[in-house]
């Protein structure tokens, strides 16, 4: 699975998103009242140990570069984290996760607020079917703080991927990854270190589900690069889609989370058009196949947006 073609990409992409999906079952062991600050610390500290290995395809001589841009990115990424946190603790898998979806709308509709982008008829349809679906699936009467989180996470995630196209073009997305989450400790830490002064104990369990929630998600980002760096992100983007059913596969099996058929049609709502606007790019932009030349594309989050280095 090298992702040099494009059943190997969408390959790479649904078992890249089943990897995110066992990193957010690994938030959701955390236990009520476990001490999410500090767990938002470790996964950062961990998260830059795996990344030692790949230290080459970071530029050191230009590490700081565009050192505003990666600094407010780092924050905003720190606050989407700790939603994603409440979120997932507290919303079973698949609504959560169904509710992450909407990252991608709104993009489309920062893009348009801030770069002036113009919409297609299908995008500004995604965007009402994508808001009306999220209503559907959190339902009035059932909408909680829980589900804010879940809505300012997903907000979290959309910020992060228009702030991209401020970054240097320059750098790798290794680079992007480590300034990332090297920019987050200092605030982490001081987060974890008030939570521990408020009477928050060590708790041991917290390593290991830190770990194993960085792990994941880095194996997320890592297949992300390999099915984006030769195909073309609009032949194969709706593989992320495939996250969905990971969820609620997820979800039902392990958490006993049995999704109701207003889940199903929110969900429908918010993934269809979405969908159809990447069947839109792909059938103006023909499939090449393998390209032998390799190409400096941007992955995207799991959110389907073009965002290096933004993924929860």
């Amino acid at each position: 699975m090298s992702g040099k073609t494009v059943n190997s990409a969408i390959l790479l992409l649904v078992l890249g998103n089943a990897m995110a999906l066992i990193s957010d079952v690994f938030i959701k062991l955390l236990e009520p009242g476990a001490p999410i600050l500090q767990f938002a610390f470790l996964r950062c500290l961990i998260t830059l140990a795996f990344l030692v290995p790949v230290a080459r395809k970071i530029d050191r001589n230009n590490l700081f570069s565009g050192f505003r841009v990666h600094a407010l990115r780092a924050h905003i990424h720190l606050a989407g984290l700790l939603f994603m946190i409440v979120a997932l603790s507290n919303l079973p898998l698949a609504t959560a996760n169904a509710v992450f979806y909407a990252a991608p709308i709104m993009v489309m509709v920062l893009s348009v607020l801030f770069f002036r982008e113009s919409l297609t008829p299908l995008s500004v349809f995604a965007v009402f079917s994508g808001f009306f679906g999220i209503i559907v699936i959190l339902r009035p009467m059932d909408f909680n703080w829980a589900a804010m989180a879940a809505l300012a996470s997903a907000l979290a995630l959309a910020i992060n991927a228009v702030m991209v196209r401020k970054l240097p073009k320059g750098q790798t997305t290794v680079h992007k990854l480590f300034l990332n989450y090297l920019l987050m400790v200092p605030a982490s830490g001081l987060l974890a270190a008030w939570e521990w002064q408020k009477g928050a104990s060590w708790q041991p369990e917290v390593l290991f589900i830190a770990a194993g929630s960085a792990a994941f998600i880095l194996v997320y980002n890592i297949t992300v690069l390999l099915a984006y760096r030769q195909v073309d992100a609009n032949q194969v983007t709706s593989a992320e889609y495939t996250g969905l059913i990971w969820a609620v596969a997820i979800g039902w099996i392990w958490f006993n989370e049995v999704p109701d058929w207003w889940f199903l049609l929110g969900s429908m709502m918010v993934v269809v058009p979405l969908v159809l606007i990447g069947l839109q790019q792909r059938r103006k932009a023909p499939a090449r196949g393998f390209n032998p030349v390799p190409k400096q594309g941007k992955p995207r989050n799991r959110a389907g947006s073009l965002s290096a280095g933004t993924t929860l």
